[in-house]
């Protein structure tokens, strides 16, 4: 994986979720399955975050970390709604759970999410969602998404 995106890849995201850039923290879906998703996002080296998150030694926001992990849990909610027939809704994050942070995460790492359904209430997606990076884990998090009746851009 190089950590470009493809045209094909670029186009299923922004069919799936409404982030755009800057705010899109993925770059390519690697796999997609009923209850679990993998997706990569290779971090730009000259994103300008870094510049003061930390001068001298530039790390990935945490909460930037997971906000990754959400986007990928959001793709795969809206996939399961196109296979439902559900398009009037979004999903929006309702929760957040023991999030733990294990590892740094660098300018130019490409950094892959792991995200599997738990369970699901109603409206309500339960998934838990992980960062790997080099084959390590640096971030763990439990969280759910609730479908919201607003209209998908």
């Amino acid at each position: 994986l190089n950590g470009k995106m493809s045209e094909n890849t670029l186009e299923e995201i922004l069919q799936l979720i409404p982030h755009r850039p800057p705010f899109l923290w993925v770059d390519t879906i690697l796999s997609l399955a009923e209850d679990h998703i993998e997706t990569a996002k290779t971090i730009p080296d000259d994103l300008a975050i870094f510049q003061g998150h930390y001068p001298g030694h530039p790390l990935m926001p945490g909460v930037l970390l997971c906000e990754a992990v959400f986007q990928s849990g959001a793709m795969l909610i809206a996939q399961k709604m196109a296979d439902e027939k559900i398009a009037d809704k979004l999903p929006l994050l309702t929760r957040i759970q023991d999030a733990k942070f294990k590892r740094e995460v660098k300018p130019g790492d490409t950094i892959y999410m792991q995200v599997k359904v738990v369970d699901r209430e109603g409206p309500a997606w339960f998934m838990k969602g992980k960062v790997m990076i080099h084959d390590k884990t640096a971030v763990k998090v439990k969280f759910v998404c609730t479908l919201a009746g607003k209209e998908r851009p």
